[in-house]
């Protein structure tokens, strides 16, 4: 099956200004129909979604530009894509122990707010 932009658009729920703006930046590129008009397929959406997964786990725009052209070039560059996404996945596991670490923090405030709460209100007559 193919879609047009709009169908598209509802699909990966991407904005058509936001899909122009990827195939501007070589993000994505949709095959034409006789009438120029963009078909994009299911390999596009599931494109799509990996692109949208990179971007919610941090992935800069340049580097998921670096990717998309690796790709572009075919399975001689699995190695190089591979090991783009290793360095995004150490990032991410620091990103993550930073965010625990914030984690603990907030929660033992959290129980020295709830300890003094409860003392104060045992503590009043």
């Amino acid at each position: 099956m193919d879609y047009s932009i709009g169908e598209f658009s509802k699909v990966t729920g991407l904005g058509i200004h936001t899909l122009r703006y990827y195939e501007h930046e070589s993000l994505i590129i949709p095959l034409r129909n006789s009438s120029n008009r963009r078909r994009y397929s299911e390999k596009d959406i599931a494109w799509i979604a990996f692109i949208k997964r990179l971007k919610e786990t941090g992935m800069p725009i340049k580097e998921i530009k670096k990717y998309a052209v690796l790709r572009a070039k075919g399975d001689n560059t699995l190695s190089e894509r591979m090991e783009m996404l290793v360095q995004h996945r150490k990032s991410l596991n620091e990103q993550i122990r930073k965010l625990q670490e914030h984690e603990a923090k907030l929660d033992e405030k959290i129980a020295f707010y709830q300890q003094e709460i409860e003392r104060r209100c045992s503590d009043t007559p």
